[in-house]
């Protein structure tokens, strides 16, 4: 198994764990919160999809499904574009409403970009610097695994939470 072959794996993960927490649920499950500064599902799902595609995108020299594919359009949420749910206050966690089709759209088409760019890595690219910002410097491999574990978090989240509603 390559380290590329390794990512795609672990991204295919992220798929199937969020894919699996909004199936079935209607846009009203989807943005039920188990406290009312809980996040939702959608907002979950939502958020690491965003992230997994802002931060892939980057590093790949692409363009964001978010915007290139229409996304930002299709959800019509009051946020700019270019946001991703970090820092959201609560009352942006509960502007996220989405249906399951949308979401599990927005994750396929993001995962495939992902798995695109991922098939094209060779182990001597996971060593390339990709954010000076940090001491030490960020890789390209280790972005990658932030990237996944992110996603695998706010998976196990959102099926969390749609355990916590009896869903």
């Amino acid at each position: 198994m390559t380290p590329a072959d390794l990512l795609i794996e672990a991204y295919g993960r992220v798929l199937e764990n969020a894919t699996a927490a909004v199936e079935g649920l209607d846009e009203d499950q989807l943005a039920a919160r188990p406290a009312p500064d809980a996040n939702s599902i959608a907002w979950l799902v939502w958020h690491l999809t965003r992230v997994q595609d802002d931060h892939v995108a980057e590093v790949a020299g692409t363009s964001q499904v978010w915007t290139e594919q229409g996304y930002a359009a299709r959800f019509a949420l009051p946020l700019d574009d270019a946001d991703t749910g970090y820092g959201h206050s609560s009352e942006q966690v509960g502007q996220v409403r989405a249906s399951e089709a949308d979401l599990t759209a927005y994750l396929r088409a993001t995962h495939e970009a992902s798995t695109t760019f991922l098939r094209s890595l060779t182990p001597e690219a996971l060593d390339r610097v990709v954010d000076e910002r940090w001491d030490p410097p960020v890789t390209l491999g280790v972005r990658l695994v932030s990237v996944v574990d992110d996603g695998t978090q706010h998976a196990g989240q959102a099926a969390y939470v749609r355990g916590l509603l009896g869903l």
